[in-house]
């Protein structure tokens, strides 16, 4: 028979395993951001300078589509910031991590704070092994990021018609990719459906750029609220509620 325990070096190894296969596809996402970024005409340093001060491939995807359609650059500035909102409670949740530690690594571990490596923290069970995993999944996400953007930029340049291969479609499969885990919450899927139907029927008449804020409105769909029971229901909840009453004078007489 089998041993069914895992050791801890069997465990360190299937966690630097995961982490270099999230790697090897991020530095693949950061390619097709480089070469899109050079093929919409932004200068060549640009998104290489993105990836290494704002390092939030969401947010940096967003800012060259706006960008890149003609929209306004403070539009797509905060389309970015409120894009990347969602590293507050990511703080919050990881914080443990970074607790006793220099505010040097403070900063840096809070630069590389981002949804793969808060999801690989959060995975583990043990305060040491969090620690582990967030350094790890931080530093090697930040290397294959900038490495691929840099590969894509130049690539792109050398290429000149980037959407001759079909990376313009990478930005929007990137978007898809991260909303799509999130739907399967009801409250998810109606802010989502809102949020496209106030881009879509915004588009033709807003510059480029404020269609994307306004479908923020859409997270109001998703918001919870209090669904009244239905009728059928209700009904039985009271007939529920009123068998135990019903069956109690039966045994008072049963026990005299």
């Amino acid at each position: 028979m089998r041993s069914i325990w895992r050791t801890p070096e069997k465990d360190l190894a299937d966690l630097l395993r995961d982490i270099a296969l999230v790697c090897v596809a991020d530095a693949l996402v950061g390619v097709s951001f480089g070469a899109i970024a050079v093929g919409l005409g932004l200068p060549l340093w640009l998104p290489m300078l993105m990836s290494v001060v704002v390092f939030a491939g969401a947010a940096q995807f967003l800012f060259i589509g706006i960008v890149g359609a003609g929209g306004n650059p403070v539009a797509a500035l905060a389309a970015g910031l409120l894009v990347n909102v969602r590293h507050v409670p990511f703080g919050f949740a990881v914080g443990d991590v970074l607790t006793g530690t220099g505010w040097l690594r403070r900063i840096a571990g809070s630069h590389v704070m981002v949804d793969e490596t808060v999801a690989f923290t959060l995975a583990q069970r043990t305060p040491a092994r969090r620690r582990t995993a967030y350094w790890l999944c931080g530093a090697g996400l930040f290397t294959a990021w900038n490495l691929g953007v840099v590969a894509g930029a130049f690539g792109g340049r050398a290429v000149g018609d980037t959407d001759a291969f079909g990376l313009d479609a990478a930005f929007p499969a990137v978007l898809l990719a991260l909303l799509l885990p999130s739907l399967d919450r009801a409250g998810n899927r109606r802010a989502a459906l809102a949020g496209v139907a106030v881009a879509l029927v915004t588009t033709p008449f807003l510059p480029a750029g404020l269609p994307v804020l306004l479908a923020l409105a859409g997270v109001a769909a998703g918001l919870p609220y209090d669904a009244k029971p239905a009728p059928a229901a209700a009904s039985e909840e009271k007939a529920a509620e009123k068998q135990p009453n019903e069956g109690q004078p039966n045994e008072q007489k049963a026990s005299r």
